[in-house]
């Protein structure tokens, strides 16, 4: 997951685990030899373009927005084609409104007319208060709760690990999310979901109270699940 910067000078750009209390959690339990947070990628205001989601200062809120609106406002001088035209006065009328593109629900055929756009509230957009600067792990893992993604935990003697996925993946997605040959070879998912492992204290006892659940490709994950594959090899 990449998250662009804007107007956010006190953040450097490079690599940032997503310091996740509950994966403490888990790995309180099980000890592992290794802990492995998510980690993203921050970028800066020149590479905003291409994040999946952008965090903005709080008193830049109406630069982004008057920025989408200048973008726009000069399309629309130059396009000729009803649909494009009509969406962009969509647009047009969300941005005077000083809410974000996002807000809008659009079509399949209106996503494709847009793809090759500069619009920076076209993504998800998450403000920052000048007061969570102070505490960026903290920050993050708001960002990371509000991004559209989520995680879901493997845990062993090696490492208690968390994973990247987009909410809403199902098991063989998150399963290819480990490695393509897991996800090639797919049997089932053994599932304890977190509070259940939390409950009982760890995997064994989960079991041994029938908390492990067998599911197939299309189970859709939870957040922070403890995920098992079974797969093929």
């Amino acid at each position: 997951m990449k998250i662009g910067l804007f107007s956010l000078p006190e953040i450097t750009p490079g690599k940032q685990d997503i310091k996740d209390e509950r994966l403490d959690q888990v790995d309180k339990i099980t000890k592992s030899k290794k802990k492995v947070y998510i980690q993203v990628e921050l970028s800066g205001e020149d590479s905003v373009l291409d994040a999946d989601l952008v965090l903005v200062a709080k008193e830049a809120r109406t630069d982004i927005i008057l920025s989408d609106l200048e973008f726009v406002e000069n399309r629309l001088a130059k396009v000729i084609d009803d649909p494009e035209k009509n969406l962009l006065i969509k647009f047009k009328n969300v941005l005077e409104k000083e809410e974000f593109i996002s807000s809008i629900v659009l079509s399949e055929e209106e996503k494709k007319i847009i793809s090759g756009y500069g619009l920076i509230t076209i993504k998800p957009v998450v403000m920052a208060g000048k007061e969570e600067l102070e505490d960026l792990d903290k920050l993050f893992f708001r960002v990371f709760q509000e991004s559209g993604f989520m995680s879901f935990f493997t845990t062993g003697e090696k490492d208690t690990r968390a994973w990247l996925i987009k909410k809403g993946a199902t098991a063989w997605e998150a399963s290819g999310a480990i490695h393509s040959d897991i996800q090639k070879g797919f049997i089932r998912a053994e599932i304890i979901s977190f509070n259940d492992f939390i409950q009982f204290g760890g995997e064994s006892a989960a079991k041994q109270a029938g908390k492990l659940r067998l599911e197939q490709k299309d189970y859709i994950m939870q957040d922070c699940d403890l995920a098992n594959f079974r797969f093929n090899k």
